[in-house]
């Protein structure tokens, strides 16, 4: 689930009433993460919740307003781990389901937008201290069984980081309005903060940014929303085919904004239909979007072995590599690779792969779908056939009762090979040795291999290499670290996202995120009258 996309941009249209006070900073803190160690209350209520799901298939509508639709388009959400639990059955909207989502949305925005920014908040608030109590364990099951995480890669992402968004961007959205122009001698200024004027958002309706592979997780965070007093029609449920929903909401004069997590592809043809429409639109509508990468761990002779080793064994590998922050490509000096390679060797051979909720000591689990299998299949293969590719761990995979692969180490002697390049979503490691005087060459390198600039780490203990590297790859990452792992971005403490191909790099996380889904107007009154037309210059 990426939960950067989970929250209806809606709710930080804020409304700053005529004059009024700033609103005192909001105290929040990022959500502590469970560590469900045996015997403890959380993992008996995970474990519950686990047990209540087994063999059970979860009956999902579209849900417009308040109203429960099944059309004649059924899927089923399959666990990934084991293919033949089906754990819930869905259906995508058609076009007039759509339609008719997007024109209540329409309808009640106006209502919604002038309620305080305080009272929405509250909204955001309470749905997040839900999530963080009594439904956590449902959610975190759910997301277990669904999308096949462990229980520390659920907490991470399905628990603390959902919780987290929902109370900065709260906090986020109240403070702005704290945020004032000038007053001058006879007249005030207000900055009003509206909502994106008579339209609807991609967030809106809770879609494919939540993916067919996350339906039962999803559903239960849009009740906790709706339980929470967000309207019936501010958000919908409506999952859709792409080509259909892009189709549908690109062709609306309603549009008022698309924030997309997925595909370059997709997110291109989206941006190209938005371009084609703009003569339907009654406003530009706003396009963010998130859209992977091809992430680097940069290795100099100064860095300090274990932590390149743990570290990128965690970023490879944690969440089969599923992550689009995940390392997928790294460069290592010839005279440490002997270490490192036998370090990442050591490790490799201890991780299990198998079934998270059966076997709590399984590091990762199957791959999310068949497609993303047959995908990694092909980079497997690639990687098995080609003279510059070396497979020194892992290269096996089998889809029978799961679709699982092997996690996967890769020796390229050629560091524009595609491999190097190009995105692969999976649980591969390409690894190039480079001679290690040559570090700046390969700074630059790095720079310019792959398309995408999302997120970038860089292992070195020598200061000057460090100011070196981050002067070279200033515009390769969006989110960069030094002498850490290149994922693991936390709400608040790192806003994410990366540019080029990665995406707009609008930073969901950052105080500044909210800024940029609101439509401001600025109010100057005047409290002289105005008595002469004359200028003082014409005497």
């Amino acid at each position: 689930m990426n939960v950067a996309s989970l929250w209806n941009i809606a709710f930080y249209q804020s409304w700053r009433g005529f004059r009024t006070f700033p609103c005192a900073a909001v105290e929040v803190k990022n959500e502590p993460i469970l560590g469900f160690n045996e015997g403890s209350p959380e993992r008996a209520e995970l474990q519950k919740a686990l047990d209540d799901l087994k063999g059970k298939t979860e009956e999902i509508p579209c849900v417009v307003g308040d109203e429960h639709v099944w059309t004649k388009d059924i899927r089923y959400q399959l666990s990934p781990f084991n293919h033949s639990h089906k754990l819930a059955k869905f259906c995508y909207a058609d076009k007039e389901l759509l339609n008719k989502a997007i024109l209540a949305s329409v309808a009640a925005r106006r209502e919604w937008d002038l309620k305080p920014i305080q009272d929405r908040a509250q909204v955001l608030f309470k749905a997040a201290d839900i999530i963080s109590g009594p439904k956590r364990a449902e959610i975190l099951a759910k997301t277990m069984i669904g999308q096949g995480k462990t229980v520390v890669q659920a907490e991470i992402d399905a628990a603390a980081e959902l919780i987290d968004f929902f109370r900065f961007n709260a906090k986020h959205a109240v403070e702005l309005e704290s945020q004032q122009p000038l007053d001058s001698d006879g007249s005030t200024n207000t900055m009003l903060y509206r909502g994106l004027e008579d339209g609807f958002s991609r967030t809106h309706i809770f879609q494919e940014l939540l993916f067919d592979t996350a339906m039962s997780a999803s559903y239960a965070v849009y009740n906790v929303l709706r339980d929470s007093g967000l309207p019936p029609n501010i958000i919908q449920f409506v999952p859709a085919d792409g080509p259909v929903f892009g189709d549908t909401i690109t062709s609306s004069e309603h549009l008022a904004g698309i924030n997309f997590t997925g595909s370059v592809p997709t997110f291109k043809r989206l941006w190209k239909q938005v371009a084609q429409n703009l003569d339907v639109y009654k406003n530009f509508p706003r396009v963010a979007g998130e859209c992977g990468g091809k992430n680097f761990h940069f290795v100099h002779k100064s860095a300090d072995v274990q932590s390149v080793v743990t570290g990128t064994i965690r970023s490879a590998f944690e969440y089969g590599g599923q992550k689009c922050s995940a390392c997928s490509r790294m460069y290592v000096p010839d005279s440490l690779w002997p270490q490192i390679k036998q370090g990442l060797l050591d490790i490799h051979k201890q991780l299990k792969v198998g079934d998270p909720v059966e076997d709590w000591s399984t590091f990762f689990s199957a791959v999310i779908d068949d497609k993303s299998f047959a995908r990694i299949k092909k980079w497997l293969d690639h990687a098995k056939s080609s003279p510059k590719l070396k497979i020194i761990a892992g290269g096996h995979c089998d889809n029978k009762k799961g679709y699982f692969v092997e996690p996967t180490i890769i020796e390229s002697t050629d560091p524009q090979e595609a491999i190097m390049a190009e995105e692969i979503f999976g649980p591969v490691l390409s690894v190039y040795v480079y001679p290690e005087n040559d570090y700046l060459e390969v700074l630059h390198l790095i720079d310019n291999t792959s398309p995408y600039a999302l997120t970038g780490a860089v292992f070195a203990l020598d200061k000057n290499v460090v100011n070196e590297a981050a002067k070279a790859l200033r515009n390769a990452a969006g989110n960069y670290y030094v002498n850490d792992k290149s994922t693991g971005s936390i709400v608040a403490q790192q806003p994410f996202g990366g540019a080029r191909a990665s995406g707009t790099n609008d930073k969901p996380g950052g105080p500044h995120y909210v800024l940029r889904w609101t439509s401001p107007q600025v109010v100057k009154a005047t409290h002289v009258p105005l008595r002469e037309w004359k200028y003082p210059y014409m005497g």
